[in-house]
């Protein structure tokens, strides 16, 4: 970090870049799980909810680069081997051994609503000690609400046609 930089933040950047490398692993496991359970995906809505989940793949791996900028701004180094990725994250990665829709959108649900806590943390943690840090990590919390949110539809547009299909008499 610059010179002014370092004097304008009064936080404990060892841990923040602690933090931030647990945010960089589990960056980099969103990304896969989304990009490969969009890959495997079968099922209703496939045809629709595959190109939407291969954009948020596209956008965890947009945070990641964020995260890896700041934690380098930061003096930190980002973690350099992916055997430490499950190590430092609390957001777990769930192989999809059952490739049904309903299961791949829950799976990725349960990470977005992970990330949701990890980056309100980090914001809540720099918030009026480090500017830079904390826009950052609101822009990403921003954006992986936004991913709850369309994950949450499309789930709910799953049990919907259930239960209209339910309702057909043959």
């Amino acid at each position: 970090m610059g010179q002014q930089g370092i004097k304008v933040a009064s936080v404990d950047v060892r841990q923040l870049i602690d933090m931030l490398n647990a945010a960089l692993s589990e960056e980099w496991l969103a990304y896969y799980q989304y990009w490969i359970g969009a890959r495997l995906m079968e099922g209703p809505m496939r045809s629709e909810v595959e190109p939407e989940l291969l954009l948020h793949a596209t956008q965890e791996l947009g945070h990641a680069v964020l995260v890896v900028d700041r934690i380098i701004q930061l003096g930190g180094t980002p973690v350099i081997n992916p055997t430490e990725w499950t190590k430092l994250a609390r957001c777990t990665y769930d192989e999809p051994n059952d490739p049904y829709i309903e299961v791949i959108l829950e799976q990725n649900l349960s990470g977005e609503r992970c990330a949701i806590k990890r980056y309100k943390e980090i914001a809540d943690f720099t918030n009026g000690k480090d500017h830079t840090t904390h826009q950052m990590a609101v822009s990403i919390l921003n954006e992986e609400i936004e991913h709850e949110n369309d994950i949450e539809d499309w789930l709910n547009d799953l049990n919907r046609m259930k239960d209209e299909f339910k309702k057909i008499r043959f």
